[in-house]
């Protein structure tokens, strides 16, 4: 078994706190932060502490049964009514991510069928614990699909971070390549970097080679040039919304590898649950993209700023790769194939009925 650190994100012994390896300080260094007012947990999810949409709808479903254990409310429907504007202000730290809000309406969901305050407590605790232990399953089952679609030996390159720091255990993106070397395969990845965040150079390397995955770290834009070489047989990446066409967005830089792929005659594969597909969302162009501080482009991670201090920057977190690029996006419930409209239907549909996957398209 490699060396993982899958418990990044969990609830304290005492049940008052969130405790998050604060992702910001890796490589360098590891540290825990103790989350215990919606200020802190705010804040861990918008500076980016605890990221990667599975572990932010994770942490969120930890974090709201926290707060709702400081609520005094005199009523039932007044517990009901301040736990979700708390809910309200979570959600609204990081728009683009699905699981965020998908997780706090779940916990809602659950807190508004009980009748009792102490009822409504419990099942929020049982909701939050669920909700953890359904994701280490859902990754499991999505690095068993992607997987199927790799060989010995193939090179892959991924972009951002997918694995077990952005989820519970094996992560999304980079599950199949943590599984398959726990199983004595070889694959050859290359990780972008991941500007301006550089999610890919302090996280995704970090996990592969703590993994003892052969890893080679390169800039955004040397993806051409590995992929030209012949080196790349697979990309790989996660998913923060897709859309019921099958638009999917992603951190942002990973359009442009999907358009690589595409010239360079590579699959492009996007893996990720269930609970970031958003089937009430047309196409990608309804998906909000978030924009972050422009300072991120001029000054983070830099000893100095690195351009003038007049200069105006753009800075979006994702952007969003059509679905015709994408060969196949890659579910606890199987592989999905175009046309995405009907695949990602019928995802849901085997979900509902509790069908389990076969591992092949479902199209």
């Amino acid at each position: 078994m490699h060396e993982y650190l899958s418990d990044h994100v969990h609830l304290s012994d005492d049940g008052t706190a969130v405790v998050i390896l604060d992702q910001t300080r890796l490589p360098g260094r590891t540290e825990y932060l103790t989350l215990r007012t919606a200020r802190e947990m705010f804040d861990a999810i918008r500076l980016l502490q605890v990221r990667g949409a599975p572990a932010i709808g994770i942490c969120a479903a930890y974090d709201l049964y926290v707060l709702a254990r400081q609520l005094r409310a005199g009523s039932p429907a007044q517990f009901l009514a301040q736990l979700r504007q708390q809910a309200a202000v979570l959600a609204s730290a990081r728009p683009t991510a699905v699981n965020l809000s998908w997780a706090l309406e779940r916990m809602l969901k659950a807190a508004a069928a009980q009748r009792t305050t102490a009822d409504m407590l419990s099942a929020l605790h049982r909701e939050c614990i669920a909700i953890h232990e359904e994701d280490i399953a859902m990754c499991r089952a999505i690095s068993e699909y992607g997987l199927t679609l790799l060989r010995d030996g193939d090179g892959v390159l991924t972009h951002c971070n997918a694995g077990p720091l952005a989820t519970s255990r094996y992560g999304t993106a980079l599950g199949p390549l943590l599984l398959g070397s726990e199983r004595g395969m070889r694959f050859r990845v290359f990780a972008d970097e991941t500007r301006p965040l550089l999610q890919g150079a302090r996280l995704t390397s970090y996990e592969l080679s703590r993994a003892g995955v052969d890893v080679t770290l390169i800039c955004d834009n040397m993806a051409s040039l590995v992929m030209k070489n012949g080196w790349v047989q697979a990309c790989l990446v996660g998913c923060d919304r897709v859309a019921a066409n099958g638009d999917t967005a992603n951190k942002i830089g990973t359009s442009g590898v999907a358009i690589l792929a595409r010239h360079y005659g590579i699959p492009f594969y996007v893996l990720g649950p269930t609970s970031t597909i958003d089937l009430s969302c047309a196409t990608g162009a309804d998906i909000p993209i978030e924009q972050r501080d422009p300072d991120e482009i001029k000054q983070m991670f830099y000893r100095e700023p690195m351009a003038p201090a007049a200069v105006r920057c753009y800075n979006p977190a994702f952007d969003v790769t059509d679905h015709e690029l994408i060969s196949g996006i890659v579910t606890e419930y199987g592989i999905c194939r175009a046309p995405y409209t009907e695949s990602l239907r019928a995802v849901f549909d085997k979900k509902s009925a509790g069908i389990p996957g076969e591992g092949r398209p479902f199209l």
